[in-house]
């Protein structure tokens, strides 16, 4: 198994396991239909919120230098990955703002990764995984590009409410339940990035190497 992609699995599971825990032991007090997973952040215990995003960012970064070095994610597809895990850095570092109070630096910086890491993941595992790219397919690749095609879904939901909220006058949270489609969307992005992880791990790094210089020979 490829060292970077086994510490990124690792690191990335142990980040869910942590934002997991904290939507269970949340369950009677906040409303994950309406209220987003960036307000676990918010109060003194924030930091255990912080450090779950982190280490999925960290995982997330390990996987795709993974990938890289094994020649399967393309130029496109690491750029991709690694705005999702910077993306994901901010939303870490920079805790969610209470809007109805007025505008905040953190805030915005906090609203801007999370857009960032939610737009990148899905075009990552569409361009990484799509299966015209690969001579042999796998049940991880098959996976993630499938999930990446539903995250894209997602985003394109999303897109669609904020013009509907535009043309009636309405903010786009309001026109549907935000909480509960950011986990929906979550969860199927980070279920394609660990699916990536998977094919990373699962492929031995001199493949891709001796399949290009095979490609350079007969050239």
């Amino acid at each position: 198994m490829h060292q970077p992609a086994r510490w990124g699995l690792g690191a990335a599971g142990a980040g869910v396991a942590v934002i997991l825990g904290l939507e269970l032991a949340s369950l009677g007090e906040m409303n994950p239909i309406r209220r987003t997973i960036s307000e676990h952040g918010l109060g003194p215990d924030g930091w255990i919120f912080g450090l779950g995003v982190g280490l999925l960012a960290t995982g997330s970064a390990a996987i795709g230098v993974s990938l890289a070095r094994k020649r399967l994610a393309g130029v496109f597809g690491t750029v991709a990955l690694m705005a999702w895990s910077v993306g994901l850095f901010m939303t870490a570092w920079f805790e969610k703002h209470d809007w109805s109070v007025g505008p905040s630096m953190s805030g915005s910086i906090h609203r801007v990764g999370s857009f960032v890491a939610f737009l990148s993941l899905p075009l990552a595992a569409v361009i990484i995984a799509r299966p015209w790219r690969h001579r042999e397919r796998s049940r991880a690749t098959l996976v993630a590009f499938g999930l990446g095609v539903c995250s894209v879904l997602w985003v394109a939901g999303i897109g669609a409410a904020m013009l509907i909220g535009a043309g009636n006058g309405l903010p786009w949270y309001r026109v549907m339940p935000l909480g509960l489609v950011e986990r929906g969307m979550a969860v199927t992005e980070v279920a394609a990035l660990l699916a990536l992880g998977v094919w990373a791990a699962a492929r031995r790094l001199e493949e891709p190497l001796k399949a290009a210089g095979e490609a350079a020979r007969r050239a």
